[in-house]
Formats: C-alpha cells, sequence, structure tokens
C-alpha cells in the first residue's frame, strides 16, 4: 500500500533580501577540467574496482525511501554507500514515496544532508555524494522557490541577461535544498511540435536556442569551481530527441549525419563553448542506432568533434532500453558491455538495482572492458565533485535557505513574462484593453495556477488544477485583469480543460453576453500540465470542446464586440478557424505561476509585448514536423504564425541597413549595421526591440539552401528622437556549411543574401548582399558555432 503524501503547510519565515553578484555573462566561462588533478588521480588509484563502479552508479531517491513512513531509510543509505560506494543519487523525495508533496530548501537539505553525512563519514573512501535535480524552470521541486516561465517562453524573450539571471537564482535555490547538479537546460531541436517536451526546450532554431541555451549554463555555472551558490548544469538529450518522426517522446528520429551536424548540433556546442559541465544522452535511436551505445554520437560527435570535457550520464535507466525498447542487447549484461565498451557514458542512471555494478565488475574482472576505461570515468566523476567543492563543503550551506522566494526573484520572473508574452495578432483595436471596457474573461486556463504553469511543476507531471499546491504564491490570468484593471472583471470558466461544458455554463454565457454590456471577451485556452510520455498525443489538435467555446461566443456575440484568443500551452496546438475569427491572438507559452500580471498589463497596454515566436506555429496537422530553416526558396512557408512573428503597440521604424565590406573572407569577417527609432506615434517613450539576422546563399552549389537562417538575434531599447544602431558580425564560419562528407565549408564567389527580420511586416524587414571571396574548408566537423 502505497503512502498517501500530504502537503507540507509549516510556515517559513519570510525571505530575505540578499546581494546579487555581477553578471559573469561578459567574461570568459570556466570549462571543465581536462585531465584530472593529482589528488583525484591518487584518489582513484587507491580505489578497488567495486569502489569505482559505485561512483559510476546513480541511484533514484526512492531506493532509499522507507515506503511505510515516507521518512529516508538510513539503512538503505548504508547498505549502497558501504557495499558499492555509489557515487550519485538525483530527484526529489516528493516524486518517490517522500512523505510530503512539497519540500522546503531547509526540509530538501536535512535530507540530502543525513545522505552525505553516511557517504563522508562512513563511506570506505569517505568520497561525497552528488545530488541531481531537475530544475527546469527554477528550482521547482523546492517549495517556496520561484518558478520561472518554461524554457521556452523563457527564449521567446530573446534576452539572455535575463535567461543568465534565471539560471543564477535556480542554482542557487537548488544548491540552498544541497543538490549540486541541475539536469538543465534542455537544448534539444524541437521541429516536430507535437513533442511533449517542446516546451522544456528552447524552439526550432540552432542559432537562437544556443544563444539562450549558453547564456542559461553561464547562469547556472558562473564560476562553480569556486562559487558555492552554482550548480553544475547539463546539456541534454543529447541528440535528436525532439525530432521524433511520430510526434511522441523517445520516439526514432532519422537525420541525415550532415543534417545533425548543421542544425541539430550548433545548440549544445553553444552549451559545451559556455563551458558546461555535464551531458546527457537522450532515449531515442538516430537512424535506427540507440544513442547510449553508440560510438559515433558519444564519443566521435560529442567528444571529438564538439570537444566536450565534462562528465557524460545516461537518462533514466536507459542502459536497460537497449533490452526492453530498442532489442540490440540480448540481456542487461549485453546492454551494459555494449554501453561503456563502445561510449564516453561516465555514470549510468541505473537508477532502481545493482544489475548495472555486479555486471561491470564482472566484465572488467574478465577483461571485457579494460579497468583503464573505468579510470577515465571516475577519473571526470570525482573532478567534477572536487570543483564543485564537495570534498571541502559537502553539506547545504543554511545561509542559502531564507534568501528561496525573495523578491528580488519574483521581479526576474515578472521581468521575463513580461518581455516573453508575444502577441501574434490584432485587429480593430481589440487590444489594448481599455479601462471603460466591460471585460468577460472565459475558459479553463484564464483561473489556473497549474495550467499557467505546466509540467515540472512541484511535482514531475505538474499540479495540473490543483492551485492549493503553490500555497498562494502566484497570480492567474483572471486574478491579473482585475488587479491590473481595479475592477471586478465577469468570469465564466464555460468549459474545462479537456472541452467538456461546465453546467449551466453556456446559459451564463448567454446571460452576460445578452446584457448588451460586454465590450470584449478575453477567451484563455490551453492544455494540461504533462512531462515527458504522459503528454503523448494522437492528434496536435486542441480540445475540440475548447474551440466550440469559441465558436459559440462568435455566433452570440454582437458584430463590434472583440474576442482576444489567449493561448496557454506547452506547444502549438492546431486552432482550426478560431485564430481567423478572433480579433486577437497572445501566445504566452508557459508563464510559471507569476505570469498573471504580465500578461494582464500587456492585454492593458501598461507594458509592450516584444515576445518573438520561437518556433513557426502550425496552421495544418501537416505543418507539424516542419521547422522554418526546412524551407526551400521554393517552397510556400504558411505557417498560421512563422518563426520570429511578434508585434507590439509601438511602432519601430528600421533603416540604413549597411556592410563594413560586401566581400567577406578568412581572413576578413564583415559587420552588419541596421539603425532603429521608436516612431513618434508611439504611446511608449522606450521599448525593446529583437533583431534577428538572417543569411542564406542566393545559391548554394550541390545543396537546396535555406530560405532564411538565422545567424544573429539581439534585443536592444529603443527610444524616441534617438536612433539605436544594431550591429552583427559575420564571418565564414557563421555561413559554412556542412556537407556529406561533413566538412564544414564554403565556396569561393558564392553571393549571400541577408534579411533582418524575416517574416516581420513592411518596414520592419531589409535585405542586402555580399559576396564569399577564397574558399573556405573547416576540415572533419570542424568550426561547428553558432
Amino acid at each position: 500500500m502505497s503512502l498517501e503524501q500530504i502537503l507540507d503547510t509549516a510556515e517559513h519565515p519570510a525571505p530575505t533580501p540578499y546581494p546579487v553578484p555581477p553578471s559573469t555573462l561578459s567574461l570568459a566561462a570556466p570549462q571543465p577540467t581536462d585531465g584530472a588533478d593529482p589528488d583525484i588521480v591518487a584518489l582513484v588509484n587507491s580505489m578497488t574496482l567495486k569502489e569505482k563502479i559505485g561512483q559510476m552508479t546513480q541511484l533514484v531517491t526512492g531506493m532509499l525511501i522507507d515506503p511505510a513512513s515516507g521518512e529516508l531509510d538510513e539503512a538503505r543509505v548504508r547498505k549502497w554507500i558501504k557495499e558499492w560506494g555509489v557515487g550519485s543519487v538525483f530527484d526529489s523525495p516528493a516524486n518517490h514515496g517522500g512523505k510530503f508533496i512539497n519540500y522546503s530548501a531547509k526540509r530538501f537539505a536535512e535530507f540530502t544532508d543525513k545522505v552525505q553525512k553516511i557517504a563522508v563519514e562512513e563511506g570506505s573512501k569517505k568520497i561525497p555524494v552528488v545530488y541531481g535535480l531537475d530544475s527546469i524552470h527554477g528550482a521547482n521541486y523546492v517549495d517556496g522557490a520561484v518558478m520561472f516561465p518554461q524554457p521556452l517562453a523563457m527564449t521567446a524573450a530573446c534576452n539572455p541577461d535575463l535567461a543568465y539571471q534565471v539560471g543564477r537564482i535556480t542554482a542557487k535555490d537548488t544548491r540552498a535544498a544541497g543538490c549540486q547538479w541541475i539536469f538543465a537546460p534542455c537544448v534539444d531541436m524541437t521541429t516536430n511540435k507535437g513533442f511533449p517536451r517542446t516546451y522544456e526546450n528552447f524552439g526550432e532554431d540552432p542559432h537562437l536556442a544556443g544563444y539562450i541555451a549558453g547564456a542559461t549554463v553561464r547562469g547556472l555555472q558562473g564560476d562553480y569551481k569556486t562559487d558555492r551558490t552554482r550548480v553544475a548544469a547539463t546539456m541534454k538529450h543529447f541528440i535528436g530527441y525532439g525530432h521524433p518522426l511520430n510526434s511522441k517522446d523517445k520516439g526514432s528520429a532519422w537525420i541525415p549525419d550532415h543534417i545533425l551536424l548543421e542544425y541539430f548540433v550548433p545548440s549544445f556546442q553553444a552549451c559545451v563553448d559556455a563551458g558546461v559541465a555535464t551531458a546527457m544522452e537522450s532515449y531515442n535511436d538516430v537512424n535506427g542506432e540507440p544513442i547510449v551505445s553508440s560510438e559515433f554520437y558519444l564519443r566521435k560527435v560529442l567528444r571529438e568533434i564538439m570537444g566536450f570535457k565534462g562528465v557524460l550520464v545516461t537518462d533514466f535507466q536507459e542502459i536497460d532500453h537497449t533490452v526492453e525498447w530498442h532489442l540490440t542487447a540480448k540481456d542487461r549484461y549485453d546492454a551494459t558491455r555494449q554501453a561503456i565498451s563502445r561510449t564516453s557514458i561516465d555514470i549510468s542512471m541505473v537508477p532502481m538495482h545493482e544489475h548495472f555494478c555486479i555486471d561491470l565488475h564482472d566484465q572488467v574482472t574478465k577483461g571485457q572492458i579494460p579497468e583503464s576505461r573505468i579510470d577515465e570515468s571516475v577519473l571526470r566523476i570525482l573532478q567534477l565533485k572536487k570543483d564543485l567543492g564537495l570534498f571541502t563543503q559537502p553539506y547545504a550551506d543554511p545561509s542559502l535557505a531564507p534568501t528561496v522566494g525573495s523578491q528580488q526573484d519574483i521581479d526576474v520572473a515578472l521581468d521575463l513574462a513580461r518581455e516573453s508574452v508575444t502577441l501574434l495578432k490584432n485587429e480593430g483595436g481589440a487590444l489594448p484593453l481599455k479601462q471603460s471596457d466591460d471585460v468577460l474573461v472565459v475558459g479553463p486556463t484564464a483561473n489556473s495556477l497549474g495550467y499557467l504553469s505546466g509540467g515540472w511543476t512541484i511535482k514531475w507531471q505538474g499540479v495540473h488544477d490543483a492551485d492549493e499546491r503553490f500555497r498562494g504564491r502566484g497570480t492567474t490570468i483572471l486574478e491579473g485583469l482585475r488587479k491590473v484593471s481595479g475592477k471586478e472583471v465577469g468570469f465564466v470558466r464555460g468549459v474545462d480543460i479537456d472541452g467538456k461544458w461546465d453546467e449551466g455554463a453556456k446559459d451564463a454565457i448567454n446571460e452576460a453576453v445578452g446584457k448588451g454590456k460586454v465590450g470584449k471577451v478575453v477567451v484563455c485556452l490551453g492544455e494540461d500540465s504533462y512531462a515527458e510520455n504522459f503528454g503523448n498525443i494522437e492528434d496536435i489538435t486542441l480540445a475540440q470542446g475548447q474551440l466550440d467555446l469559441v465558436r459559440h461566443l462568435k455566433s452570440i456575440l454582437p458584430a463590434l464586440t472583440k474576442i482576444v484568443l489567449v493561448l496557454v500551452v506547452g506547444r502549438p496546438r492546431i486552432l482550426q478557424e478560431i485564430a481567423d475569427i478572433s480579433d486577437a491572438v497572445v501566445n504566452t507559452y508557459l508563464q510559471g505561476p507569476y505570469g498573471g500580471v504580465p500578461i494582464a498589463e500587456i492585454l492593458h497596454g501598461k507594458v509592450n509585448p516584444t515576445g518573438r515566436q520561437p518556433y513557426s506555429y502550425p496552421r495544418y496537422p501537416a505543418d507539424t514536423p516542419l521547422a522554418y530553416w526546412y524551407q526551400s526558396p521554393q517552397y510556400d512557408y504558411a505557417p498560421l504564425f512563422p518563426f520570429g512573428a511578434g508585434i507590439g503597440y509601438a511602432k519601430v521604424n528600421y533603416s540604413n541597413l549597411r556592410f563594413s565590406s560586401t566581400v567577406l573572407s578568412a581572413s576578413a569577417p564583415i559587420k552588419v549595421s541596421v539603425d532603429l527609432l521608436l516612431d513618434e506615434s508611439s504611446t511608449f517613450d522606450v521599448t525593446k526591440e529583437t533583431v534577428f539576422l538572417s543569411a542564406t546563399h542566393v545559391v548554394r552549389p550541390g545543396r537546396v539552401p535555406e530560405k532564411w537562417r538565422v545567424r544573429g538575434v539581439k534585443k536592444v531599447e529603443v527610444r524616441k528622437g534617438r536612433s539605436t544602431t544594431v550591429e552583427f558580425e559575420l564571418g565564414v564560419r557563421d555561413v559554412a556549411w556542412v556537407g556529406r562528407d561533413l566538412r564544414k565549408k564554403l565556396d569561393s564567389g558564392v553571393e549571400f543574401k541577408v534579411v533582418i527580420n524575416p517574416n516581420r511586416g513592411e518596414g520592419e524587414t531589409l535585405e542586402g548582399k555580399f559576396v564569399v571571396e577564397g574558399e573556405y574548408d573547416g576540415g572533419f566537423g570542424a568550426g561547428i558555432k553558432v
């Protein structure tokens, strides 16, 4: 019988302000230690084979919890530490039979510190455990920690400084719980929009994803070798995970090697360049080859081509999956042998048995795998632990707990939401809402923090609509509209998240509209919360009952009444004709529990929307697997809303596109500049503006060129009466392409078209050209940069 978890309602002291450290985003990023320090080498040389294999083993918290009480079972901890010297534990007790639904930083740290105490006092070599946690949008498993907009929403803001601050705060709050390792960011290219992990990632563009993910890594890690408020970040899931043929979690991907290097590697390479300390391989297979046992992907590409020097961990039970799913290993013994002998995997997220330990020990003892291969991994693991300070400070720092949930951190969440909410359509003066407007709010996501936040929120699958679990921390969209307007805004939910009509809801809507006072209706639609395979769907169309809600409104509303559609979605859902019959469309993505007020501020025009959509929003189901960079110049790229879409209430004028030279060579990069000016008609005196630079071949010998390809992104402040110049630099490596021979190259004499803001409206898109002088050959997989 499973334990019934309880909500910990203990009162915690009010969070205290703390000094915010200066950003290190502009400084050189610390890199994983290449090799190992002498003391680490000596330690590894002193270890038995069992102790080494223990360091390569990662357990889930449930293996250490007493199922009857939900408390830590120290006898279980001692078994694993003393018998195998297990080196890593991961996840929240709340997800695996712990007593509480929610664990504060203090309560979480009590759990992790007890594990750590046994490891460093009773383990044969006194080696501390490194504790991992999925802190996806803030320290989402630490009660009271600020949960930010999900990574996809963060990408829409196009602001690396905010991404850095989110990383910094997430690290601080995770470290307060006694966890030193975060399994984020997810940098899969989410080309298939039905993929249920779309919201965890950074969109469909290689450059933009790497730009924001790299800043996130910098924020998470800082100088993690000296700063004990930072963590080791993990780039995941390497590789091809977001490109499943069937749109399902863990689905197979078919990606030619040169296409993989061209479009799927750059976001990971940006993390490597940012010094990411660890990587996680992917559940899927690519071209029929399971990533977990692939020498090509996990040695050739990751280590040799990309130059990754850090620790590599498997995903959950992934070595076993070569037996159970992939059918490439005959049993667990064979699976372990393949994964360790062929790849550079350092840690197996086992996570619930000792077969890995037993089998690997037997294989090394019998000479099937050399002990030097084990040493290779253990040196990296123990060096990481040293870099994180675990040998000198293995326990949680109690001074961090009082800072969790501080107003400073909430302010970052609010600012990020203000910059990421994306206005996609605005006709007939539907927005902004006026103070005099009589507004009716309808829809299942209007008054729910759970739906606003999505998966990986308090629990793995989120909390759905159980808003009491937020304990008053956050504001729904409805509450935000009431707060910003200062009025009692009318509300009828209408339908639930599955599209089922609430009893009497249709009559209530008809009555509200029938009074003749409603001037605008804000319709909030969206998805239930989910994570991983629980988000698999057969049809990407939004629930028909939700769409019918808008159809019903359209059929009864007077002609002058405006419909404002607000989407609360983790991935784009097909809207059929609903976007066309709505007067305004706003994509909020998943903003987290503090998103209600910023969304309301944007709807009311208190804040100018500056978000840019980081994916192509499909119009039809057939559009679901396509990214904008798939489109050749001959293809009619016509999604419902294109990549980069986003309008504001303030008009920004673009002019004077210029080049430092119209000739690009290996020795002479070119600079591309454009001037921006806030139009005098704007009601805002200052706003922010995101500028995309695309550069593509006019003709590319041997390969159809992309219609557009983003090579640069910058977000700047724009004012009235004073021009702002935005400058990009392009080198040959920025525009070179990967051929079938996997060499990155560029032909002499080819012409490139530069487009500022492709897919934007008239006056915001400028074009120019340059030519390449001299051939460029970057060698095998060389120079893969973003």
